[in-house]
């Protein structure tokens, strides 16, 4: 039972990837939290660093379903170049801060700042203009400054271990982009964060005191990634078709009842 729940969420997060740009931590990291806790218990060492495992796998799909989905809207001509750098750069530097700092965090308090974190951004993407909505003369404008704020992003995403789309989909979604234009872009900039985060956590796990076992590298849960990336594999090429066909304010809701789900499913966990 535990591998076909892996195997239907890893589906899932590959539909994810392609139709909202978030590609594993939404759906990874609460589904992963629960089943350790709840096959390991809180005394398990395995339970004790059930958040950093959950964050840290969650980074290694990421690295799947970033680069897969990636390829998709590239052929699909959804990636716009000037959008995607510098603004990479600087959320790959905030990404290597964010995973150690995150080290030496407390498993409890990344699940709090995960649920805060998804609190403020539905709030913002439900008040603020310029989300929801827009005008259909709107025309795009370059980030200009603002792509300094990658660090940030970068920074925060890879401590809660998700790809960082609640945050680079409202900043392009305010430049003037579509959804299916915002959200495509968030893919290749989930991959600083999915590989800086992964390297970070393989290597840091080293200087705790816990021994996870043989199917762990650091805090790298092997056999569920391996089931998870399957299962994105299936999901990334069922929701393939449906790129660009998602009407734009459709698409924009349902991206914030997904995190609204998320958020409930972290807070009951």
């Amino acid at each position: 039972m535990f591998y076909l729940l892996l195997t239907l969420f890893g589906c899932m997060t590959g539909v994810t990837a392609v139709l909202f740009g978030f590609g594993g931590g939404f759906v990874v990291v609460p589904l992963l939290y629960r089943m350790l806790m709840a096959s390991h218990g809180a005394d398990d060492p395995i339970g004790q660093s059930a958040m950093h495992i959950a964050v840290a796998t969650s980074t290694c799909v990421m690295i799947v379903n970033a680069l897969i989905a990636t390829a998709k809207h590239h052929r699909a001509g959804n990636l716009i170049r000037h959008y995607l750098w510098p603004l990479g750069g600087y959320i790959g530097l905030g990404a290597i801060i964010g995973a150690v700092a995150a080290m030496w965090a407390d498993g409890e308090v990344i699940r709090y700042a995960f649920i805060v974190y998804l609190g403020i951004t539905i709030l913002d993407c439900l008040f603020r203009r310029g989300f929801l909505t827009q005008a259909d003369s709107a025309i795009p404008r370059r980030l200009g400054k603002a792509r300094v704020s990658g660090v940030g992003i970068g920074a925060v995403a890879t401590f809660l271990g998700v790809g960082g789309s609640v945050m680079t989909v409202p900043l392009l979604r305010r430049c003037g982009l579509s959804m299916s234009q915002a959200t495509s872009m968030a893919n290749p900039l989930s991959l600083p964060v999915a590989l800086a985060g992964t390297l970070t956590y393989m290597a840091m796990a080293h200087f705790t005191e816990f021994d996870l076992g043989p199917w762990f590298i650091g805090y790298v849960d092997v056999l569920a990634f391996v089931i998870l990336a399957i299962g994105s594999i299936v999901g990334i090429r069922l929701a393939t078709p449906w790129i660009g066909r998602i009407p734009d304010r459709v698409h924009a809701w349902v991206y914030v009842g997904l995190l609204v789900f998320v958020m409930v499913s972290m807070m009951l966990s």
